[in-house]
């Protein structure tokens, strides 16, 4: 060969090289990316040549070839794309050095806490620099389209190049990484594989990887080495790429599985193909919960055409859906995105909120079309809805259509209009809900027995999230079982009171400001029921929930008599008869009872009540 050039890398590479081995990525990995990424895009621009008809291409296979010879220990990357000429060459790898670079990088080397500056690269189109990350040599063997001679160009870690004429015959490039011993981990396969799954898993030129093997045995035509057939390890078409019309189901759930190696089904996905000006897509799916066992966290991986970006980024995507897996693809980020430009980007902020429509306009159409099985599925997506409607206004007023409630009555699933008109006549306006089934098993059997559904609101979040609710319907007021007495449930008949008897349950309480009022219910068994403001229970809720200030405290508690049941009646006789202690006994039992129907009666309350009630018994006329 001819020695056609020698020289040395056109910046100060006592500044630069340093940094590219350190510092131009917290992953070092990401060099093999950056190498292939290079490949990829000199097949696309021929094919662009081609497409624009100044070329005339024979009829091949464009592809990129990893190869790794462990004993040689080289790592070499070879695509059949555009090539380079020696001019070339010269201008796009020899000069690097563009306007200021050197000043930028000396001040940009480190961010503001003073960690190494992640993708310095990014700045200057300088990816094919990463190689000398893991190596201390790099060759580059490049043909042109043109026909020009081919050329081979060799550097160090130093900087220092040399430049020969090539007998390359083939067109395209390839880049022949040297690795050191410090880097012996990158001559192992299975290494090699991780990088490329990760980072190359869906690049749009397909690419190979093969081992060279190194025989003991001389075959016929004296080599000592052969590759083992290359396997092709990426999908050049990944679901986002396609419509979703060309998408089967099995197809959404393999994918998902083989990207976020989860072995259950997503509940379901939404397939986002965004046109100009925002010009991004993706898939994003609803994981199947498991709360109780194993929380699961959501991911974001973030593609730039298809190459991986990174793991998890959360500024692309609304924070209330953050526990959603998926992949964008944005071609109008930057390859070397940084998180304070995702931070600060308005490009970002549109992508987050166009995913936010379409996960709307998902629920709402299985809501519309699938009803059956988005009220199968709901409880999965629960929080994710009412989470979003909290933080999103915009959120709530898409899907609010499209929210259910559960029947404690039927357990049947139903939306806040469906009730409110199935209970206009009996309770206009109020959505009666329980919020444990079990401790409210009495309220709910009296409001059952007069036909008055109620909604199950069991979590925390739930009783935060009606409040929307009741802000967007003024005139709709969210009322629990313990906090009211229906009108419904009254008999209408006259309820006398008694001066006497308010006393007495004063008394017995204990407290001189206890509410005590009363109404003839239709329920002649229940004595008396308790009830608690509504505003005010959840504002002590609301207290006890972001532990403000010291113990709050409790909402004021009303105690409703029952006038028509037969027990009141009791009372009254034996307070009429001048029999006022007994009453006074029969009173307190009332209370109890009406206590333990509203709440768990603390430890002293209960033996109380044990001992008062056998003394009662013993009280009752033979």
């Amino acid at each position: 060969m001819e020695n056609i050039k020698k020289g040395g890398i056109s910046v100060d590479s006592e500044h630069l090289f340093p940094i590219i081995k350190k510092w131009l990525y917290s992953d070092k990995d990401i060099f093999l990316r950056e190498i292939v990424s290079n490949a990829s895009d000199a097949i696309t621009k021929l094919k662009r040549l081609s497409s624009l008809g100044e070329i005339s291409l024979p009829d091949e296979d464009f592809r990129i070839d990893v190869v790794l010879d462990a004993e040689a220990k080289t790592l070499t990357v070879t695509d059949n794309g555009i090539g380079m000429t020696a001019e070339e060459l010269e201008k796009y790898i020899c000069n690097i050095a563009l306007s200021g670079a050197v000043d930028f990088i000396k001040k940009y080397e480190k961010d503001e806490s003073g960690k190494p500056q992640e993708g310095i690269i990014g700045h200057f189109g300088l990816g094919f620099y990463s190689a000398f990350m893991i190596a201390d040599r790099v060759a580059v063997e490049t043909k042109s389209y043109t026909g020009a001679p081919a050329v081979r160009w060799i550097c160090d870690s130093e900087g220092e190049y040399e430049q020969f004429e090539s007998e390359r015959e083939e067109r395209g490039t390839s880049v022949v990484m040297y690795v050191p011993d410090e880097e012996a981990e990158l001559l192992h396969a299975h290494k090699i594989r991780e990088i490329l799954d990760k980072y190359c898993m869906f690049m749009a030129v397909p690419i190979f990887f093969s081992e060279v093997c190194h025989c003991d045995e001389e075959k016929e035509d004296g080599e000592h080495e052969h590759h083992h057939d290359p396997e092709q390890i990426n999908d050049t078409t990944p679901l986002w790429m396609k419509q979703p019309s060309e998408c089967t189901e099995d197809e959404y759930k393999e994918f998902y599985k083989k990207v976020f190696g989860d072995y259950k089904d997503p509940l379901f996905w939404v397939h986002i193909n965004a046109e100009y000006p925002l010009n991004f897509k993706g898939v994003i799916y609803f994981p199947r919960l498991n709360p109780d066992f194993e929380p699961v966290e959501g991911q974001i991986k973030l593609y730039y055409n298809q190459v991986f970006v990174a793991d998890n980024i959360k500024e692309v995507i609304p924070e209330y859906l953050l526990m959603l897996r998926g992949v964008l693809d944005c071609p109008e980020l930057p390859l070397n995105v940084s998180r304070s430009y995702l931070q600060n980007n308005g490009y970002v902020t549109k992508i987050a909120s166009h995913i936010a429509k379409k996960v709307a306009d998902k629920l709402n159409g299985l809501m519309n079309t699938e009803r059956e099985k988005y009220e199968k599925l709901y409880p999965d997506i629960r929080i994710f809805v009412e989470y979003g409607c909290l933080r999103d206004k915009k959120f709530y007023d898409r899907v609010k259509g499209s929210v259910l409630f559960t029947s404690a009555v039927s357990g049947k699933s139903l939306t806040a209009d469906e009730y409110l008109e199935a209970a206009k006549e009996k309770n206009e306006n109020k959505i009666y809900y329980v919020t444990d089934r079990k401790a409210q098993a009495q309220y709910i059997s009296m409001y059952e027995a007069e036909g008055i559904d109620l909604i199950v609101l069991e979590r925390p979040l739930d009783v935060q999230f009606i409040s929307v609710i009741e802000s967007d319907k003024s005139d709709v007021k969210f009322v629990r079982v313990d906090a009211d007495v229906a009108d419904a449930l009254k008999s209408g008949e006259e309820a006398p009171e008694s001066e006497q008897i308010v006393a007495m349950f004063k008394k017995i309480s204990g407290s001189e400001s206890l509410e005590v009022a009363f109404a003839a219910l239709k329920d002649k068994k229940t004595p008396a029921v308790i009830t608690e403001d509504e505003q005010q229970r959840r504002f002590g809720d609301m207290m006890k929930m972001y532990s403000l200030g010291e113990q709050p405290m409790p909402a004021a508690i009303k105690l409703v008599v029952n006038t028509g049941s037969a027990l009141y009646g009791k009372v009254r006789s034996l307070e009429e008869a001048g029999r006022t202690e007994l009453a006074e006994k029969v009173c307190k039992r009332i209370y109890s009872l009406a206590l333990i129907a509203h709440r768990q009666l603390t430890a002293e309350e209960l033996k109380e009540f044990l001992e008062e009630s056998y003394d009662l018994l013993l009280d009752v006329d033979e």
